[in-house]
């Protein structure tokens, strides 16, 4: 679908102003739906113009902070449009931190205004009272002594900002130490807005987004919201906390869902649901899959009962989400591939040198585009570590280039296992091990061996019913891999730590590796 002329002759600056024009355009058209509410275009606008308003009538400036604490709910779409048009930025925080995880940002963002819920209150409060912050504090429901969500509010108002003025203030995962927060810009949105048209051949009037990934992660609410919103279709909001397998399928069947964006462990848990093929979910014509590296074993699966087809994505919270897509990809998906680069992204693929490998070579993929970040809040040297001279940002993880330049994320530079002198990719046993009928989720990570420096474990959670032995995983992966490859140890879990979008939590299996 083509870009309206509405949304073309917006002028560079203020990202609130697709929203709006959009909004225009669709009126009374339903924007959000969640458990049967419903929210239009003009609800939603004449909301968050009346937020703007709160916010400066309470005498919030342009680059203060917001810290948005809250569980997926309409609430947290017009509060993000609100603090757009009042020049506000919003750091977005996980609902299911509790105190101590969010000390951090709530001292680095500096937030002047915290809008939460009221079961997060206290521990809100608790963080307040440790980091000596004081911010104005607003609950969505029943608000004791914060001041309700519907008494922000005031007189429209709209600030204008510079494409290159931070609109939004996400953290990393803090995988690899404190999380950074991420300068994301007015012009990343923008041009993540506008690359949502690439993403699906429907008619505004046709779009129905299921958004089940969690609004305060970056694809969670570019890719499942933000895009669909400007685009004019309509999101049925759902809580992740919620999440069942059956209840999704079913929600798809019910509201004819159009397009959905999930994480890998959601797909495996779909196809291991005793209901996955009696659902039907035929209305779905665009099925995304990031966060992590999709298993091809639970994709085809998917696909082939669905009969629909799967493209992987890729993109991190420092690009404003994705950077590749099978979507739109000049030969359509290719399994285990997270296609071609979005049109206005350049990449090259580096060997620790800086220097680019040649094609099929695997090395680090570095990216460059309208939608990578300013940089990290206050912190200029990590900043500088993160971006090359000539402005390629640099993202952690080995991939390889094929020549229909289709890109395959092989594993994160710090996963890899060197066991007696051989290299390791995690994912590459991982993959396999999704391929075994009795198995059902699989991590892979390197534990010290005195003899071979490293050597490979893997994590594995049975398939129901099964009783897959540690012999059986090791004679699988050795009449499948090199003998270097295979996991040598095995240990049966019941489930794998994964963050929000679906990354298996490898520093928790060294941990549990290390304490036992």
């Amino acid at each position: 679908m083509d870009v309206p002329a509405a949304l073309r002759s917006v002028p560079a600056g203020n990202a609130a102003r697709l929203f709006e024009a959009t909004a225009d355009r669709r009126g009374n058209r339903v924007a959000v739906e969640m458990n049967d509410r419903e929210l239009s275009y003009a609800d939603i606008g004449e909301r968050a113009a009346a937020f703007a308003g709160g916010l400066r009538e309470r005498g919030f400036e342009p680059g203060d902070r917001l810290l948005l604490y809250l569980p997926n709910c309409p609430e947290y779409v017009v509060t993000i449009l609100g603090a757009l048009r009042a020049g506000v930025v919003v750091s977005p925080v996980n609902p299911q931190y509790k105190t101590r995880e969010l000390t951090h940002q709530l001292k680095d963002a500096d937030a002047r205004i915290a809008v939460t819920h009221p079961a997060l209150v206290d521990h809100l409060a608790d963080a307040c009272a440790e980091t000596n912050r004081d911010p104005t504090v607003v609950t969505v429901g029943e608000t004791g002594d914060a001041v309700a969500f519907e008494d922000v509010t005031g007189e429209p108002v709209f600030v204008e900002r510079d494409a290159d003025d931070t609109a939004m203030q996400p953290y990393t995962s803090g995988t690899t130490g404190r999380p950074k927060g991420v300068l994301v810009t007015h012009g990343n949105l923008r041009a993540q807005a506008y690359s949502g048209f690439q993403f699906t051949e429907r008619s505004p009037d046709e779009q129905r987004e299921l958004a089940v990934l969690p609004l305060y992660h970056i694809t969670g609410f570019v890719h499942s919201t933000w895009q669909a919103l400007v685009r004019g279709g309509t999101v049925h909001l759902r809580n992740p906390a919620d999440w069942d397998a059956d209840a999704v399928m079913r929600t798809i069947a019910e509201r004819e869902i159009t397009s959905f964006i999930g994480v890998a462990a959601m797909f495996v848990d779909m196809v291991n649901a005793d209901s996955f093929g009696d659902r039907d979910l035929s209305s779905l014509d665009t099925v995304n899959e990031g966060g992590a590296k999709m298993p091809v074993a639970v994709q085809r699966a998917f696909e082939e009962t669905a009969g629909v087809e799967m493209t992987e994505g890729y993109g991190l919270t420092e690009t404003t989400a994705a950077t590749h897509t099978g979507v739109g990809s000049t030969f359509g998906a290719k399994h285990g591939s997270i296609g071609q680069p979005l049109r206005m992204t350049d990449c090259k693929i580096v060997d620790d040198t800086g220097e680019e490998v040649r094609l099929g070579e695997t090395g680090e993929l570095l990216v460059r585009g309208p939608q990578v970040m300013k940089g990290y809040h206050d912190r200029p040297d990590a900043t500088d570590a993160a971006f090359t001279d000539d402005g390629y940002f640099r993202t952690g993880d080995v991939a390889r280039r094929d020549d229909d330049n289709y890109y395959e994320i092989v594993d994160r530079k710090k996963h890899m296992i060197n066991t007696a002198g051989y290299n390791v990719y995690p994912s590459e046993v991982e993959e396999l091990l999704f391929e075994h009928p009795d198995v059902a989720d699989a991590g892979v990570v390197g534990i010290p061996d005195e003899r071979r420096n490293e050597t490979v474990k893997a994590f594995v959670v049975r398939a129901p019913g099964s009783d897959l032995t540690a012999d059986e995983v090791r004679e699988f992966c050795l009449s499948n891999l090199a003998e270097y490859k295979h996991p040598r140890e095995v240990a049966f879990v019941d489930e794998l730590p994964r963050t929000a979008s679906g990354k298996v939590q490898k520093f928790k299996l060294v941990e549990r590796e290390a304490d036992e």
